[in-house]
C-alpha cells in the first residue's frame, strides 16, 4: 500500500536535503560555482561581441620565479631603475628576453620574464623601430590583491588608445602579490609582420631585432585597462644577444585618448575566478 510518507519522497525537491544545514550549504555552493563557470563558457562561444581568449593559453601548477641570474650570458635583461633587482624589495620594473634562432618566414619564438610593481598592470610593449604608429603590448594584470589575468592589446602612439589584439601566446603563467605583478609566457614566431609594424617593412623574416616597451596602467571597472604609462623605451636591441645593451630613446607624448575597453579580459578574469572558486571548493 503507497503511504503519504512514499509520496512525499518521491515528489521532493531534487535540490532539498535532510542532512545538516552546513552540509547543505556546502552543497549549494558547489553547485553556485559550477553553474558560474558553465556560464561563462557558453558567454564565451556564443557571444560574437568578445574577441574571446583562444589566442591565449595558459600553464598550470607552474611557479613564476623572476631573477637577474642568466642577464647577460643567457638572456637580454632590461630594467628601471638601472641594474634594479627583480628578486629584491625595491621596486624593479624589469623584463628578460630568450630568443631562440629566428627562421624564415616564421621569425623568432621568445621567452619572456616580466615583472613590476603596479596596482593596475605591467606591459612589454614591442615594435619594429622607435618610430611606429602602433605598439604591440604583453599585459599581466592584477585584479584584486591575489587574481591575475593576461591581455594582448595595440596602442595607438598618437592618442594612447588601446585596441584588442589576438595575438598568440602561449604558457602563460602569472603570480600577484600586493603590488608586485610577475608573469612568464612565450611569443611564438616573432617578426616585423606579426608585432603588428605600421610601416612596410623591407628587413628579412629572420631578423632578431626590435624597439622594447615598459610601463605600468590601472585597471578600471569591468576588467577594461586603463592609459599605458611608458617608463623605458630601449631603442632597437638585437633580442638574441644577451648582452645587447639598451640606447634609451625619447619617449613620444601622445595627445589625449580613451583607452579601449575590453570585455574579453573582464570575461577572462571572471573565468580565472570562477575556476578558483571551484577549486576552493574542493579543498
Amino acid at each position: 500500500m503507497q503511504t503519504s510518507r512514499d509520496t512525499r519522497r518521491r515528489t521532493r525537491n531534487p535540490l532539498t536535503c535532510n542532512a545538516p544545514q552546513l552540509s547543505c550549504l556546502a552543497s549549494f555552493r558547489k553547485m553556485e560555482r559550477g553553474f558560474i563557470v558553465l556560464v561563462a563558457a557558453l558567454v564565451l562561444h556564443a557571444s560574437p561581441a568578445v574577441q574571446g581568449t583562444a589566442h591565449l593559453s595558459f600553464a598550470n601548477g607552474t611557479q613564476v620565479n623572476i631573477t637577474r641570474a642568466g642577464c647577460g650570458t643567457a638572456k637580454l635583461c632590461v630594467e628601471t631603475p638601472k641594474s634594479c633587482d627583480p628578486a629584491g624589495n625595491g621596486s624593479c620594473l624589469f623584463v628578460s628576453v630568450v630568443a631562440s634562432n629566428a627562421v624564415a618566414p616564421s621569425g623568432a619564438n621568445l621567452s619572456i620574464q616580466l615583472q613590476g610593481e603596479s596596482g593596475g598592470y605591467v606591459a612589454l610593449g614591442l615594435s619594429v623601430n622607435s618610430g611606429e604608429a602602433t605598439t604591440l603590448l604583453f599585459v599581466c594584470a592584477a585584479n584584486g590583491t591575489s587574481g591575475f589575468f593576461f591581455s594582448t592589446v595595440t596602442r595607438n602612439i598618437s592618442n594612447a588608445a588601446l585596441t584588442p589584439n589576438e595575438r598568440i601566446v602561449s604558457n602563460i603563467r602569472g603570480r600577484v602579490n600586493g603590488s608586485r605583478i610577475a608573469c612568464e609566457f612565450d611569443i611564438p614566431n616573432v617578426n616585423a609582420t606579426t608585432i603588428g609594424a605600421s610601416t612596410v617593412s623591407t628587413r628579412s623574416a629572420a631578423a632578431t631585432s626590435f624597439n622594447l616597451l615598459l610601463g605600468t596602467g590601472p585597471v578600471t571597472g569591468g576588467g577594461a585597462l586603463g592609459t599605458f604609462n611608458e617608463t623605458l623605451r630601449s631603442g632597437v636591441l638585437n633580442l638574441s644577444d644577451p648582452a645587447a645593451t639598451p640606447t634609451p630613446a625619447a619617449t613620444p607624448t601622445p595627445s589625449s585618448g580613451t583607452p579601449a575597453v575590453q570585455p574579453h579580459a573582464a570575461l577572462q578574469m571572471l573565468i580565472v575566478l570562477s575556476a578558483s572558486a571551484v577549486l576552493s571548493g574542493r579543498s
